[in-house]
Order: C-alpha cells, then structure tokens, then sequence
C-alpha cells in the first residue's frame, strides 16, 4: 500500500494538550513552589519549638468561651487596615502619622447636656416650659472636646445592688437629697447615695403604692408590658414595677431637682431627659400599655386639653392612665398642697370633663389614686364627638411623628375595626410570648417590606450576630452590662437577643431612617425613642454601659461630621464601658482615625461573617 504524502498525513498530537499530562505538570510546579516557599521562611525566620510556623494565621488556643453549651475559641486578633509597605526613598512624613489627640473639655462640662444646657435655656420663654424642650448647639458652638469624668468617679454598683445604691461621687447632687429628705426619695450616706423608695405620693412607701394600683390594674397578667412614668423624680415607681416584669419609660426635665434622671440612670433604670411642652413626645402612636403620673406637675386640663391627649396618642387602645396629685382625694389633702378647695374642685370636674371627651372611662378612684382606661376602639367614640362637636379627630395622616413634630389639639383616630370588641390595631400577646410573636404592625403589612418572615429572618440573625459579640467581648458574655443603647434599633432584633441577660436596651431609631419601626419595637414589648444623630441624646454623661452602633455612620456620613457622633459616644458611655460598631470595612478604617485621637483602644475584627465579608466590627473595651 503507497505511503501518503505528507500533506495529507494525520498531524502528529502535542503532548501538552492531553489533560493528563497538564495536571501532572501542573502539580509538580505547585510542588516545587510549595517546598521552595517553605525553604525560603524557614531559613529567613527561624521559628523556635514554643513559635508556631503560622502563629499569624492560626489561632487553635483552648476555648475559653461557652455559649448555649456550645464551646467557642479565643477572641481573634484585631485586624490591621493600616500600609505597611517600604521604599528606599526618603519621603516627607505624612502629618496624619503623628495622631494628634483631643483635649478633655474644662472641668464645668463633666455633667455637660448639649441640648438641655441650663445657660441655653435662658435664651427661650418659660411659657409651657418651651425652655425645658430640646434645644441643641449649631455647628459652630459643639465642642470639639472629652467630657471628664468627676474627681472621684467609681464603677457603678452591679445590678441588682445599684437599685439601691449609687455612689454620690458618680452623681455629686445634693440637692435632692435635702429637698426631698422627708419623703424619702435619696438619702446620702457617707459616700453613697441610698433608694428607700419614697416618694412625694408614696406615703406607704412605692411598694405599698403599687400595691394600691394593683387592685384596680392587672399588673401581674402579663398584658402590661410598657409603661411611661411622666416626672419620674428617681424612677422608684419604675423600679419596683420590674417585680412584675414591666419595663418603664422614666422621664423628667431637668429642673430645680438638678439631675433626677441621671440619679435613675445611675440605679440602671431606663430613663431620659424629657417633657410636656409644645412638642410631641419622642415616641410612636399606641406605644404604652400604661401612663402614670403622681403629682408630676403636669397642667393636664390646660391648652385645650393638649397635654392629655398626647398621652392618649401614645397609650395603646385598652391602656391605662393612673392619676395621683391634685387634684385626685382634694378634700382630704388641700391643706398640705395649699391650693383653695374651690379650684381643686373645679379643676377635678375639668379632667373628668376631658377624660370623658376622650372617650376614656373612670374605673376607679381609690384614696390618692385614680384610674381610667381608653377604650380598646372608636366605633363608639366616633358616634359621641359628633353629638358632643367639642373635640374632634386629627386629620394628620402621621399618628406615629414625634421627632420635633407640634402637638395637636385632636385625637388620634385609632385603627378601623370591625366589630365593637375588637382591639384596634391588633391584639398582642403576654409577655413574655410578646417578644418574639409577630406584632400586629407587621401582620398587618402597614410598613412595606417588613414581614412575618422578615421578622424570623432578623431573629435568627441577631441571635447570632449576639452569640458572635459574647466570643470578642467577654463582659457581655458574662452579663456584665446593665444599661445598653442600640443607636439604629431597626425591629429590635439586637435587643431580643440579650433577654438572657439582666440588661434593658434604649432601642434607638433615626427619625429619618428608610422605614419608621419603633411601633414594632414596641408592639415586642420593648422601649425606645427617635432620635437623629446629628444631635446630642437626651441623657446625662456616663449612663450607658454598652452602645452598639449597626449601620450607623454610613447613614450620617453624608449628613453631619462623625466625629461628634463619636464625640456623643463618649459622653454618654460610662468610663468602664464598651461599644460595638458594625459597618464596611472602608468606613470602620475612617471611624477608627477618629476613635484613635479619642484616645479609646480601639481593635477592628471580622464579623460572623468571616475574614471574607467587607462588613467588620470596631470593638472598644473599656470593661477590662
């Protein structure tokens, strides 16, 4: 047979193309790579037996961290963001090397309020207290300083001992000490400051006050869950309901009692600046199971009623309002109020005219203590303000508005229903079933996006976003915090996941934020507030063991300068205490810079998520 001619003989096969050949080829390169590699450490960086070869990227220490039975390792190391590379050049030092540190602020600003500051208020009238509201620094008057501690300053006591005690170095007021020597609000002992739960209406003591209401309010059934105290004086209304497992929003001015919310908040009780003025208060519509008021001073029948019905706005549809003061028994005590028995009666016929107007009904009135109960909807109510034609329903379309949002005379038309006993809105579970069903705002779908399953989603993540921050941060592993902020609350995911600890949580959402999600927090059986960040909080220094700040300064990074952000951080963050920042990688690197001149130790670490994820945490303990 004749050989054909090469043109049309079969193309001899490359070697290299056959896949086999490749992978071994491929691999003996890895090989020598590997061995080459190793050679070259080894000889350039000798290690010694006690010296792991990768001591830099493996950590395989004992566990030393238990959570839910299960064992974790030891907190990684910080993470390090910061150019380490090298040139032969000499190059000009970068000024930005050389950290230049803040100042600490002159000593008149250790107990420094930024937007309740005595000598600002004198800048506004006294009528209706505008002069008691809000009133915060521009931009060119925030100092750029560290509020000092006090000369004297000690770790607050641990709960439950801080209930009863505070150290009078922590909070150096002794005027309320004098003031209310006789009814047992504060007595200052030595070096500390003694709670034996007086009261100016407490005349058995706030136990046996409580005791009272408890006989017309089913505080033990679970069903009252939140509870506003409006002029709180020390909060030991608020303390002894936590026998009851209820969690009471505190609030007062700061008046001529100086620093009665600061004394609640060094007893680890929930609390913050505030009053009854011309504004809203800072909190959402249907928000409070009860509101109590024992002689706060509160002009209830004056300006058309306004007062009162702000408490209507934010009391749930069956809540309860609980009265005790003038006017409630004047017959028996206008002599020790010194008020003409002519006026007392008059203004007690005003409340039960306004009460009636608002549809609420009178269930009690029992020694000094009254109570009345909003109706649980407005079927009936509609059909008796048309006929009365004296107060009439808001047309605002916002019932849950209440940053720097004017008050209106009007009621607040509760959800339609419809049947004469349903509940308005939804009925809600007990405590403690509250905190994890879903709120009837989300079944609802009112707030788009926000689901049931949405909710379940956040649960399960924030349970492990929590487990995450027990393993870098010890003391929150071992419950050593007692009054925490969440500064972007969102559903108050974060909070529910503390509920093993002891601890209370100021569920914080920004007033601009995409969607308006206090109402679910509190439908969770949770407290909190609006609140921008570009101001200073309505809290005194030193209040608040742990912050944590989720998506915080990437919200503001466009709105306000973050440095007096982090400046407000470490005003209100007590000397011992630790924050938590959650954000991209770029933005934790910025805030750093910043936290650095503050002179806070701060370390940056990977998340849950892994040394992959661009979300990494800003950890600063100061607990150690």
């Amino acid at each position: 047979m004749a050989t054909p001619p090469p043109s049309l003989q079969a193309p001899t096969q490359n070697p290299l193309k056959r896949p086999l050949i490749r992978l071994f080829l491929l691999t003996i390169l890895c090989s020598l790579c590997y061995f080459l590699g190793s050679y070259t450490n080894t000889n350039s960086t000798p290690t010694s037996p006690s010296t792991p070869l990768f001591q830099d990227q493996l950590h395989c220490s004992k566990p030393n961290f238990t959570i839910n039975n299960t064992h974790y390792f030891s907190p990684p190391p910080a993470l390090d963001f910061e150019p380490h590379h090298t040139v032969t050049l000499t190059l000009p030092q970068d000024q930005g090397q050389n950290i230049k540190l803040l100042d600490f602020c002159s000593k008149n600003f250790t107990n420094y309020c930024p937007c309740h500051d005595p000598p600002r208020e004198k800048q506004f009238i006294t009528e209706r207290r505008l002069h008691k509201q809000r009133h915060c620094p521009g931009n060119g008057e925030k100092p750029r300083c560290l509020v000092p501690r006090p000369a004297g300053y000690r770790r607050p006591f641990p709960w439950p001992k801080s209930r009863d005690y505070a150290w009078f170095r922590n909070v150096p007021f002794p005027r309320l000490t004098e003031l209310k020597k006789s009814q047992n609000w504060v007595r200052l002992e030595g070096d500390r400051l003694v709670f034996p739960g007086g009261g100016t209406s407490f005349t058995k003591g706030v136990k046996g006050y409580i005791e009272e209401i408890k006989r017309v309010v089913p505080l033990k059934s679970g069903n009252i869950r939140t509870v506003l105290d409006v002029g709180c004086g020390v909060a030991s209304f608020g303390a002894s309901l936590m026998d009851y497992n209820i969690l009471t929003m505190s609030i007062a001015p700061r008046d001529i009692h100086e620093a009665q919310v600061h004394f609640a908040l060094e007893r680890g009780l929930p609390a913050m600046l505030g009053v009854l003025s011309t504004n809203r208060l800072p909190f959402p519509s249907r928000a409070f199971d009860m509101a109590h008021c024992s002689r706060c001073l509160v002009p209830w029948t004056s300006y058309d009623g306004l007062y009162l019905m702000e408490i209507d706005r934010i009391l749930r549809p069956g809540g309860y309002w609980v009265l005790s003061g003038p006017p409630i028994n004047w017959r028996v005590n206008f002599k020790g109020w010194e008020r003409q028995t002519k006026d007392l009666e008059n203004e007690q016929i005003s409340l039960e005219d306004l009460a009636r107007r608002l549809c609420w009904k009178k269930i009690a009135e029992r020694g000094s203590i009254a109570v009345w109960r909003k109706p649980s909807n407005h079927m009936h109510c509609i059909q008796k303000l048309k006929a009365w034609k004296s107060t009439q329903f808001c047309t605002s379309p916002d019932a849950d508005a209440g940053w720097y949002t004017k008050m209106d005379p009007c009621i607040f038309p509760l959800p339609e229903v419809k049947d004469v006993h349903d509940i308005s809105g939804g009925a809600l579970e007990k405590w403690p079933k509250r905190l994890n069903a879903a709120p009837p705002r989300i079944t609802s779908k009112i707030i788009n996006g926000i689901t049931v399953r949405t909710l379940n989603e956040d649960v399960q993540l924030w349970r492990r976003r929590v487990s995450h921050y027990g393993i870098i941060l010890k003391s929150l592993n071992n419950c050593k915090f007692r009054n925490v902020m969440d500064m972007n609350a969102g559903i108050g995911g974060f909070a529910a996941a503390l509920t093993k600890c002891p601890v209370w949580v100021m569920n914080v959402v920004p007033f601009d934020a995409k969607n308006n999600t206090l109402g679910i927090v509190y439908e969770r059986g949770l407290i909190g507030t609006y609140m921008n960040w570009c101001e200073a909080f309505s809290t005194y220094p030193r209040t608040y063991d742990f912050i944590h700040a989720n998506g915080v300064f990437s919200m503001y990074m466009d709105k306000c300068d973050i440095l007096y952000i982090l400046l407000e951080m470490y005003r209100i963050l007590r000397p011992d205490g630790a924050i938590i920042i959650r954000e991209h990688v770029d933005i934790i690197v910025k805030v750093k810079d910043i936290t650095d001149r503050m002179r806070w130790n701060g370390k940056i670490l990977h998340s849950e998520n892994g040394p992959f994820h661009p979300e990494k945490i800003l950890l600063v303990d100061n607990s150690l």
